[in-house]
């Protein structure tokens, strides 16, 4: 799968890294639960951007998709909400989830789930989506292993701190430049993306990977390898 990955001025590394086994990893991931809250005006997060970018995708919505839950994007959800016939109150619960299609959020507030490691269903699809955008044509561990380097960013102080923040962030991946990144995952995207939330990382603690069969920047062949996986090299 084409990658071209950041560099130039975003071009910082933190080394970060932890290995846990395949079957222990594969084990765990099957009881890995997610969390969804009700959304309103003054909260933050990845839900909130995942709402922002759907309904931006849909007109409602001009704003930054930020993950910030101000003016803005209550108003944007009442205008969604008065065109599904729903109750026009700016707040996001079970019902404007279930028309704004953010199924994993709807079933984890129907259920009353309670998240492993502070992971939202939003974190989980768009991981997914990046995954199989990114990576659909990689063996399955390269494919856990791109849900890892995502991973490794959120927590390295040179990258944004959020799932959402490290996949928009301008520049770092060719997905969202080229638009693939709103292709439907696949159910095989959605079980690396668990993988690599329940703590599998096949990368050993990367913060980058590219295909060195099409990749352009001299800066990124300077990064130290630390593995291959099917056509990508993963390194820090």
């Amino acid at each position: 799968m084409k990658k071209t990955l950041l560099i130039g001025a975003l071009a910082l590394a933190l080394t970060f890294g932890t290995v846990c086994p395949v079957a222990v990893a594969s084990a765990s991931v099957q009881e890995t639960v997610v969390t969804a809250a009700v959304l309103r005006q003054g909260l933050t997060g990845g839900e909130v951007k995942e709402v922002q970018r759907r309904l931006k995708n849909w007109g409602y919505y001009s704003g930054s998709v930020d993950g910030i839950f101000g003016s803005g994007t209550k108003k944007a959800v009442i205008s969604f909400q008065k065109k599904n016939g729903l109750t026009a109150d700016g707040i996001v619960g079970k019902a404007t989830y279930k028309a704004l299609g953010m199924t994993d959020s709807y079933n984890a507030l129907v259920n009353g789930s309670s998240s492993s490691g502070g992971a939202s269903s939003s974190d989980l699809y768009l991981l997914a989506k990046t995954i199989y955008a990114e990576g659909r044509g990689e063996p399955y561990t390269g494919q856990v292993a791109i849900g890892a380097v995502i991973l490794n960013r959120v927590k390295s102080s040179s990258f944004p701190n959020t799932v959402a923040g490290v996949v928009y962030q301008p520049g770092a991946f060719t997905a969202v430049s080229d638009g693939q990144i709103n292709l439907e995952p696949n159910q095989t995207a959605y079980n690396a993306a668990r993988d690599a939330l329940g703590g599998w990382d096949p990368s050993y603690g990367s913060l980058y990977y590219y295909n060195p069969a099409i990749a352009t920047s001299s800066w990124i062949f300077s990064r130290p390898t630390v593995t291959v996986i099917g056509n990508h090299v993963f390194a820090k």
